[in-house]
């Protein structure tokens, strides 16, 4: 796939990732792998990935953390699904079948934790966040973003329909698919919120929030989630960046 330079934010960018999301479940390796670029470039403006230590929690079948060994990182993988993990045909290299509740590392053994699309498939974000703060080193960052169960695509595959509940939309699924859905709510998709997870990490004394925003808005993308109610539709997935405290 050609590498791409996309300015974040930007109307190219927003379409560009869009297209590709489009296309990820017949193409998933080009629409990773461009995602995995994004949140590199995204990460890279708090200072080079090169030289240090990333821990990227819940990443699957391994895209981010290549991406971040391309430029120089020391990477290493931990998801909890070895159907994830196995998902390219090849088990990533040095990845290992770990609980991101209970991550195999010692206290600040991270420069930067990172997740992507994880939170929602947790039943309780709070413990979950409090391990990647702890694994992360004072000074150091925490990458999260998710998808909030009332954006648009808060069903995951069976979006929009989640709107008229999600026993509904799992149905519809099924009789439009003759396939049974990936996600079940309370099994592993959970309902998140904007409003909640923003006051939860303001209100924690072990790090500060750097950036809280829209990962893909291709304009304004910290403004739309300051707005009570509209954030919960119009952000589709909330980037927070942390900075562990000393």
């Amino acid at each position: 796939m050609q590498e791409l330079i996309l300015k974040d934010p930007s109307l190219r960018r927003s379409l560009t990732l869009f297209r590709a999301f489009l296309r990820e479940q017949a193409e998933p390796d080009p629409c990773y792998t461009l995602l995995a670029r994004d949140a590199a470039d995204q990460l890279e403006r708090y200072g080079p990935l090169a030289g240090r230590v990333v821990v990227d929690v819940g990443g699957g079948s391994g895209h981010f953390t290549a991406e971040f060994r391309r430029r120089g990182a020391h990477s290493y993988l931990f998801e909890p699904d070895p159907r994830e993990l196995s998902a390219r045909g090849r088990l990533p290299e040095g990845a290992v079948v770990a609980d991101g509740y209970l991550l195999p590392l010692a206290d600040a053994a991270a420069d930067v934790c990172f997740s992507s699309n994880v939170l929602e498939h947790v039943a309780d974000p709070p413990t979950f966040l409090s391990e990647l703060v702890r694994v992360t080193r004072p000074g150091g960052l925490i990458y999260v973003s998710f998808t909030n169960w009332l954006s648009p695509w808060g069903g995951h595959e069976t979006a929009p329909w989640h709107y008229l509940g999600a026993d509904r939309a799992r149905k519809r699924y099924r009789r439009r698919t003759g396939l049974t859905a990936k996600h079940t709510l309370g099994e592993n998709l959970f309902p998140i919120h904007i409003g909640p997870t923003l006051r939860h990490v303001r209100g924690r004394s072990d790090v500060s929030v750097i950036a809280a925003r829209s990962r893909y808005w291709p304009f304004l993308p910290d403004v739309v989630t300051r707005v009570p109610g509209l954030r919960e539709i119009a952000t589709w997935n909330l980037l927070l960046i942390l900075r562990r405290s000393p």
